[in-house]
């Protein structure tokens, strides 16, 4: 699982996460480790793991392997190290992935659409159960099992359900104003796929993920790699 996947997997208040601040990179790297803890026990090569052999196969030194998982409150056991079932189980209620959380799409252009159907969210606590658009050839539509309604009912229908998550997939001449609207409805955390960043009130969260910015860290990364060899 990428980044992406797991940016928006604990934004809403919840009495069972702790209340001490966590790392940021410390909650992106549990989800690393939970893929591959996932992928060890498929393979069936065993009961336990230690922090030195999730380190070496994800190439993280081993000591902030042991820091992650105690953040996590994963305690190993003398000389076999960590259960692979208790700790996938561990990093599952750590993350909130035990307790799903629904959201609402707003945009269902392509990227709108690609998440629609990205069906791992379900795994990791993420359910969107509705999507918002204008465009009149795409509402009352069903794209990947939710349902597309009108903008204009974005407001009643996260008063009605409680929704408290919004994911935004615009373009960038609209989404300030769709945050303000998604804001004023009721949404307290944005995950935001919009080229720009969005400004918003003071205790509502928004994640960013700029996929172009992205793109050029990976461009830079290969044309320095190409470079060096030559």
């Amino acid at each position: 699982m990428n980044e992406m996947e797991v940016s928006m997997a604990n934004v809403e208040d919840r009495n069972d996460l702790p209340t001490k601040p966590i790392p940021e990179p410390t909650l992106r790297r549990l989800p690393l480790y939970y893929q591959y803890l996932k992928k060890v026990r498929d393979e069936h090569r065993g009961d336990f793991i230690s922090c030195t052999q999730i380190g070496n196969d994800l190439s993280i030194l081993p000591i902030q392997v042991r820091k992650d998982l105690g953040i996590a409150e994963a305690v190993g056991k003398p000389k076999l190290g960590y259960s692979i079932d208790e700790l996938i189980s561990i990093i599952e209620t750590f993350l909130g992935w035990n307790n799903t959380k629904d959201a609402y799409l707003i945009g269902v252009g392509h990227l709108g659409t690609a998440l629609l159907g990205f069906e791992r969210f379900k795994e990791y606590g993420l359910n969107i159960i509705a999507a918002f658009d204008i465009d009149k050839d795409k509402i009352g539509k069903t794209i990947h099992g939710v349902k597309v309604f009108h903008l204009g009912k974005l407001h009643d229908m996260v008063k009605r359900m409680g929704i408290k998550i919004g994911i935004l997939t615009v373009p960038a001449p609209p989404a300030q104003e769709l945050t303000d609207e998604m804001v004023r409805a009721g949404i307290q955390a944005i995950w935001n796929f919009s080229p720009v960043k969005v400004n918003v009130p003071h205790g509502i969260i928004v994640q960013h993920e700029n996929l172009a910015s992205s793109l050029v860290v990976l461009a830079k990364k290969l044309t320095l790699a190409r470079q060096n060899q030559s």
